[in-house]
């Protein structure tokens, strides 16, 4: 699995993250170098606020950090960065992951499981 990961939660919300062909972009384009976030849309091609919403995802599956800058101009700048993640995946990382999931199974009856876009 990942050193990262510490519980089966974890990589399901890594997977989940990583399971969107623009957050994919937004890895890649990261994995470049450190970017902020006008200049990283006009690079995607996509609006600030629907990036906005990607990168707010990716931090919270811990993939990517934030920090806020100053331009020489005094105009503040978010800049993210990826998080160095080794993510590997085969049946015994799996199955060790899903004996320690915490998240109720979607599958079971009861109230309707919140869905993270």
């Amino acid at each position: 699995m990942t050193s990262a990961a510490s519980s089966g939660d974890d990589l399901v919300e890594k997977l989940a993250a990583l399971a969107n062909p623009l957050r994919l972009r937004i890895i890649a384009r990261l994995a470049v170098g450190r970017d902020y976030v006008s200049h990283l849309s006009r690079e995607i091609g996509i609006s600030r606020p629907l990036l906005h919403m990607h990168l707010q995802r990716l931090e919270a599956a811990g993939l990517i950090v934030g920090s806020l800058e100053l331009s020489a101009d005094g105009k503040a700048m978010k800049f993210y960065e990826v998080v160095d993640f080794d993510l590997r995946l085969n049946p015994a990382a799996l199955a060790a992951a899903a004996a320690i999931l915490t998240e109720a199974d979607p599958s079971t009856p009861g109230p309707a499981r919140k869905e993270k876009s």
